[in-house]
């Protein structure tokens, strides 16, 4: 199938997500996916010669994408239609901006514009998070969900865990917790006083982990980044504390404190600060990332 064909079946004309959201999803899962040569080749037209055309059928083929991120921030009780509207925002930027000559694929590129787009509509939008002003604040509030072991309130020991994880104090991740299992008045369903029929209204099942965004979506390539981020780290270590960092914890058959201190002729408690020295360097440069 070439550029032309798949031109040919693009629709004629696409309704905003908002107007007949089933029809949109209808519409866009029969737009066709383009082969890696197709996409590279509307890729270059687009990068090197403007051709809009060519930026139109990349942002149309990568349409279902976006609706099968958007799907999974259902649990923040926003409009469906909105979160794909602003992910087609995201990718309409990725396109823009997508270099052909990277090596990867459009989709990979754009899962994180769509994904920051979709973020920023959840923090403008839903009032309980409008504390998540920070890096770090943002990363707590769409991963605290995840990180829980289970759906009773965090002792400090977790909530300690969960802080070194994210790189932000015990204090912020109790409150944001108090905030994300507290009710907001403006979800709350009002319903007549004397009624004892349970309520649905969206502040009561925010809480499951069902519609968890971080668990549905962030699992999907917070492994394929946590290992990029950790090489990256890595590499700005010096030879021997990366050795030591390698074969302490990413071995399979790790070597013990007294063995590295054998090879390098040291105390084991050298090579437990060197250690130590080592993972505060990691730590500092993945959070940063």
């Amino acid at each position: 199938m070439t550029t032309d064909s798949s031109n040919q079946l693009m629709p004629l004309s696409l309704s905003a997500p908002g107007v007949n959201l089933g029809a949109y999803i209808s519409t866009v899962n029969q737009i066709p996916i383009l082969t890696a040569e197709q996409e590279k080749e509307l890729a270059e037209r687009y990068y090197y010669d403007q051709d809009l055309d060519a930026a139109k059928l990349l942002v149309m083929s990568h349409l279902r994408f976006v609706v099968h991120i958007a799907r999974s921030y259902a649990g923040y009780g926003l409009p469906q239609g909105d979160l794909i509207q602003e992910g087609n925002l995201g990718l309409m930027k990725a396109v823009k901006r997508f270099d052909p000559n990277m090596g990867v694929r459009l989709v990979s590129f754009a899962v994180h514009w769509i994904k920051a787009e979709i973020h920023e509509y959840v923090i403008r939008n839903w009032r309980i998070v409008k504390i998540a002003t920070t890096k770090a604040q943002r990363k707590l509030f769409f991963n605290l969900r995840s990180l829980k072991k289970s759906s009773k309130r965090l002792t400090l020991e977790e909530a300690q865990a969960i802080a070194n994880d994210l790189n932000v104090t015990p204090e912020q991740v109790l409150e944001m917790e108090g905030r994300l299992t507290a009710y907001d008045a403006a979800f709350e369903a009002q319903g007549d006083d004397n009624d004892d029929t349970p309520h649905t209204a969206p502040a009561l099942y925010l809480e499951d982990n069902r519609y968890d965004p971080a668990r549905l979506v962030e699992e999907e390539d917070y492994e394929a980044q946590s290992t990029s981020a950790l090489h990256e780290a890595m590499d700005q270590l010096d030879d021997r504390s990366r050795n030591i960092l390698q074969r302490r914890w990413l071995d399979d058959d790790k070597s013990t404190l007294h063995e590295l201190a054998a090879e390098y002729n040291v105390s084991a408690e050298r090579i437990r600060q060197l250690e130590k020295n080592a993972m505060e360097k990691i730590k500092t440069a993945m959070s940063a990332s």
